[in-house]
């Protein structure tokens, strides 16, 4: 079967924007030769591709399943046509990294600092943690992932850039800050905000995302609960939240605790809001870690950026 590359252009786009009238302004194409190249491909692969719905044009599970080899081969032929070199004094490129609220306020700020100074013409995207991350990553939409991941497929190269303590947080008068010592009995005695991730199918949904684990929380891999077990004693969660900075909010305007990474802590604690609690209990240490795809190393480019972020985690 002889197939034309521009026919997949068109629905790697199509994929993304889910609408031909979208698709046609990114192509530069008109309406009408989406449509056409639609139709082209829907013979072909014999398959429909795309169904009208309320929420524009929807991809068929044969659309979805071919969608991010497509992506990944048309980004590998593009990197196979592109100069091999990579100039990162006069490179316009942009790296796309998954972070959440404590990566982006510990790890990306010297990221941003080292790539300001050696490229500057270089461009960063955040993006959030999403239920697509593995395939977003196997089409070259996001290129590293930064975060707690405790298990990838093995195509998936991870490895450890910094690890991180945890302490608990209150506001700068609550009264477990006025003591010189907090043992455990005192810890539970206020209410904690606790802090979980809410990503329905991430983890298993039948596929090989069962290969893939990531950390839910800040919690000490058990540390709290075991200790809590031990001397017979509960907590009572107030309020559960979905991310660092909004338990740091509540822990610091409320009558509230909650266990947070300590790095993060100590760059709010400049404000005189809250005061820091050392565990009462034996707290490991939380690994955070980079993942991305490893054949990508051999890109000049990604293997810069590696650099970049393991050089910004090796200073905090």
């Amino acid at each position: 079967m002889s197939l034309d590359l521009n026919l997949l252009r068109v629905l790697d786009v199509m994929l993304e924007e889910r609408s031909v009238t979208r698709a046609g302004a990114r192509l530069g194409l008109t309406q009408s030769a989406v449509s056409h190249a639609l139709n082209r491909l829907r013979y072909m692969l014999n398959d429909e591709l795309f169904l009208r719905g309320p929420a524009g044009m929807q991809p068929t599970p044969r659309a979805v399943e071919m969608g991010p080899q497509i992506h990944a081969a048309l980004n590998q032929l593009q990197a196979a046509l592109s100069p091999s070199d990579f100039d990162p004094s006069t490179s316009e490129r942009q790296f796309s990294v998954v972070a959440g609220a404590y990566a982006s306020a510990v790890l990306v700020p010297p990221v941003v600092s080292r790539m300001a100074q050696a490229a500057p013409h270089v461009d960063l995207f955040i993006a959030e943690l999403a239920t697509d991350i593995l395939e977003r990553i196997d089409a070259r939409r996001i290129d590293f992932m930064v975060g707690g991941v405790l298990a990838a497929p093995d195509r998936f190269a991870r490895e450890t850039i910094f690890t991180e303590a945890l302490a608990w947080v209150v506001r700068a008068d609550h009264p477990l800050a006025q003591r010189n010592q907090v043992d455990l009995e005192a810890l539970v005695s206020t209410p904690h905000v606790a802090i979980s991730r809410s990503l329905p199918g991430l983890i298993d949904d039948g596929t090989e995302r069962r290969a893939f684990v990531s950390r839910a929380s800040w919690e000490d891999s058990g540390a709290f609960a075991a200790a809590l077990a031990a001397a017979g004693l509960t907590r009572r969660v107030g309020v559960t939240v979905p991310d660092t900075y909004s338990a740091l909010s509540v822990a610091s305007r409320t009558n509230m605790a909650t266990l947070l990474p300590r790095r993060l802590a100590l760059l709010s604690a400049q404000s005189g809001r809250i005061a820091l609690i050392d565990p009462p209990y034996d707290s490991p240490s939380v690994d955070v870690t980079l993942l991305y795809l490893r054949e990508r190393l051999a890109e000049p480019a990604i293997a810069w950026m590696r650099d970049i972020i393991r050089a910004a985690a090796a200073s905090l």
